[in-house]
C-alpha cells in the first residue's frame, strides 16, 4: 500500500503548479542538440536516473535513522504523520509554508553524462517545488525504520515521478493540450493533493501504513 501511494505522489508531483509550466523549458534542455527523438529519449532517462539515485540514497538514510529509532516507532509515526497532514494543510492553503517555491537556473545539456548530473542537481532544486510531496515519502521512509524499505518507497516515487517526464519527452507534441487543461484546474488539484496528503499523515501516524507493509513483505 506504501509503494502505491508513494508512487501516485510522485506522479501528483509531476504536475505540480511549480513544476508542470517548468516541462517545456526541461524538454529543450534534452533536445539541445540533439538531431534525433531517440537521443532526447535517452537523455531524459539519464536525468531521471540522476534524481532517482539521489531519492533513493535519501530513502535509504531515512530508513536507517528509522531503524535507530525503532523503540520509537509509536512516537516517529505521529510525528510523520502529523508532518505530512501539515503539507496537506499547506496545499488547501490552511497554513502557509511560503518554502515551497518554485525553481530557477539554467542549464546545459549535451550528452547523457551532463543530463545524469542534471537530474542530480535538479533533485536538489526540485525539493521546494515538491517538497510536501517527497517529504511525505521520506517520513513514510523514515517510520518504516528499514533502510531497504525506505529506499524502495523513495525507488518507487522516483519512477511515478520520472515515468510522466518520459513520455512526456517522447510525447511532448500530443501532450500540450493535456497540460493546458491541467493548468486551469490547479485549484481543484490542490485541493485533492492536500486531502490525500492529509489522509496519508492520519494513517502513518496509526501505524495502518507500516502494518499493511509489513504484512506484505
Amino acid at each position: 500500500m506504501q509503494l502505491v501511494i508513494t508512487f501516485l505522489e510522485g506522479m501528483i508531483s509531476f504536475i505540480s503548479p511549480c513544476m508542470l509550466p517548468m516541462l517545456p523549458v526541461y524538454i529543450s534542455y534534452f533536445a539541445g542538440g540533439a538531431d534525433k527523438k531517440k537521443h532526447v529519449i535517452i537523455r531524459a532517462c539519464a536525468f531521471v536516473l540522476g534524481f532517482t539515485i539521489v531519492f533513493t540514497s535519501l530513502g535509504v538514510f531515512a530508513g536507517s535513522l528509522g531503524f535507530f529509532l525503532v523503540r520509537y516507532r509509536t512516537i516517529v509515526n505521529i510525528v510523520s504523520g502529523v508532518v505530512i497532514i501539515l503539507f496537506g494543510l499547506s496545499y488547501l492553503e490552511m497554513i502557509p509554508l511560503p518554502f515551497f517555491k518554485g525553481i530557477r537556473g539554467e542549464h546545459e545539456i549535451t550528452g547523457i553524462l551532463s543530463a545524469l548530473l542534471f537530474g542530480m542537481i535538479y533533485s536538489v532544486n526540485l525539493t521546494p517545488c515538491v517538497g510536501a510531496f517527497l517529504g511525505s515519502a521520506i517520513m513514510m521512509a523514515s517510520s518504516s525504520a528499514d533502510a531497504l524499505r525506505g529506499g524502495l518507497l523513495l525507488l518507487t516515487y522516483s519512477l511515478g515521478l520520472g515515468i510522466p517526464f518520459l513520455l512526456a519527452a517522447a510525447l511532448t507534441d500530443q501532450l500540450n493540450v493535456v497540460f493546458q487543461r491541467i493548468k486551469k484546474n490547479y485549484r481543484w488539484i490542490n485541493r485533492i493533493c492536500g486531502c490525500f496528503l492529509i489522509l496519508v499523515g492520519i494513517l502513518t501516524a496509526f501505524g495502518v501504513l507500516n502494518s499493511m507493509m509489513r504484512n506484505l513483505v
